[in-house]
């Protein structure tokens, strides 16, 4: 593990990968000049760039030769990156997920601040493993079991984020209809409310409810997450995904702003306080058998 105030080893490699770009451009050269100097395959510079693997110290001292890098300072600096981002987080799960879901996690697990947006499911790090079984079976069937646990296990293991007073600062804002949706059935969804009360009233985490009053809104084209870090040389970046699996990663400043934009006009439309008791009432409603929960959310409002 890394130690206490030590960014981690994602966040190394998203610095060192920015850096080698920065420093290619710098020097003229293309990523296939780049190969052919060092020997390579042009695969091997493409994702080293792209943050899919690391690099190791003997292949990145002659690299930076190449980019006629000679200030020692400089040359210590990338070389503890390299050192320091060799163990990314969840490459045991590589056999169950994409490199580009891979460096999702790796932002995840960096960011300062995430803000998320979904207006089906409750976001996967906050859903119980009962809610992600019945999430995941409802849309993976004929997946063995032994593969759905590998699923389960990899979310589950994402949510050692949350735990603890310190960390980075998570905002989330959810549908209405992803509280009101029975997903499990009601033992299930009462105890992902409470699960989510329990969150709401945690230090780290705020959860916002966008009420079905609000009418249109910017977030009916679809989930999105941002990420923002504290390092400057990290550009925020914006994560997208469709119902067919297809995602999208950017660090546009363009997009990004865009974004951020929207979900504060979300946040502005959403219940907002005492979302944590709001979410213990409705899992109570559930518990007792009733399915009233439009009325509830009404009387916020």
């Amino acid at each position: 593990m890394s130690a206490p105030g030590a960014p981690s080893a994602a966040l190394q490699r998203l610095r060192l990968r920015t850096e080698l770009r920065k420093a290619r451009i710098k020097a003229g050269l293309t990523q296939r000049e780049v190969a052919q100097k060092m020997e390579w395959s042009p695969s091997k510079l493409i994702r080293i760039e792209a943050g899919e693997v690391g690099i190791s110290v003997n292949d990145l001292r002659p690299l930076l030769t190449a980019y006629d890098i000679t200030d020692r300072r400089k040359i210590e600096t990338l070389l503890d990156l390299a050192r320091g981002s060799r163990k990314m987080p969840f490459t045991e799960f590589r056999d169950i997920y994409s490199k580009e879901f891979l460096q999702y996690l790796a932002l995840e697990s960096s960011a300062s601040i995430i803000r998320n947006f979904n207006p089906l499911v409750v976001p996967g790090l906050l859903q119980t493993e009962e809610y992600a079984r019945a999430v995941m079976s409802s849309y993976s069937q004929g997946m063995s079991e032994e593969l759905m646990d590998r699923y389960i296990e990899g979310r589950l293991a994402r949510q050692d984020l949350l735990q603890g007073d310190e960390g980075s600062q998570l905002f989330f804002v959810i549908d209405e209809s992803v509280v009101r949706r029975q997903v499990g059935g009601r033992g299930v969804m009462r105890t992902q409310l409470e699960r989510l009360a329990e969150l709401a009233a945690g230090p780290r985490v705020s959860i916002q409810i966008l009420p079905f009053s609000v009418g249109a809104h910017p977030g009916m084209q679809g989930p999105f997450t941002l990420f923002e870090f504290e390092a400057e040389e990290m550009p925020d970046s914006i994560y997208l995904e469709n119902p067919r699996g297809d995602s999208y990663l950017s660090n546009s400043p363009e997009e990004t702003g865009r974004y951020l934009e929207s979900f504060w006009e979300l946040e502005d439309a959403a219940v907002k306080d005492d979302v944590d008791t709001l979410l213990l009432r409705l899992a109570g409603r559930l518990g007792e058998g009733r399915d009233d929960l439009v009325s509830l959310l009404a009387e916020t409002e």
